[in-house]
């Protein structure tokens, strides 16, 4: 049980990595430089496709937490880098997604002109150390 344990643990952070990676740094900034994507379609895009990541991040937070919890063999820094990266998604999901969430449906009501959401470096930030944790994390679980 507690090898089996272990590599859910390892797979779940770096699938969980991997996704952050792939959709939040790649993907979209990316979909803004698209041909004929305009900000409100390409926030109408981000809305599904983060909406779409943040559950798979729960699920696979859960899978970590419940790796992590049962196997033995992880020490101190596989358990904090852990807890960094469900503190930053849960501040992602709790405090900064709904300020994002308002601006995003003013846009798509057509308000254009408003202010920029200062929301959204927040958000950005807390991807940083998201992915720097699981980073940590992932290293922390292969290296037992």
């Amino acid at each position: 049980m507690g090898s089996a344990m272990a590599a859910l643990g390892v797979a779940a952070t770096f699938v969980w990595f991997g996704m952050v990676l792939a959709i939040s740094f790649l993907e979209a900034p990316l979909k803004f430089r698209a041909p004929g994507v305009t900000v409100p379609i390409g926030l109408g895009i981000g809305r599904l496709v983060f909406r779409a990541l943040n559950v798979a991040e729960v699920v696979l937070g859960a899978a970590v937490v419940v790796a992590v919890a049962t196997a033995a063999e992880y020490g101190a820094s596989a358990t904090v880098a852990s807890v960094v990266a469900l503190a930053a998604l849960a501040v992602q999901l709790i405090v900064v997604r709904p300020w994002l969430s308002k601006r995003t449906a003013r846009v798509l009501a057509g308000d254009t002109e408003g202010p920029r959401s200062r929301a959204h470096l927040g958000y950005v930030a807390l991807e940083v150390v998201k992915a720097v944790a699981l980073l940590v994390a992932g290293v922390a679980l292969v290296t037992g």
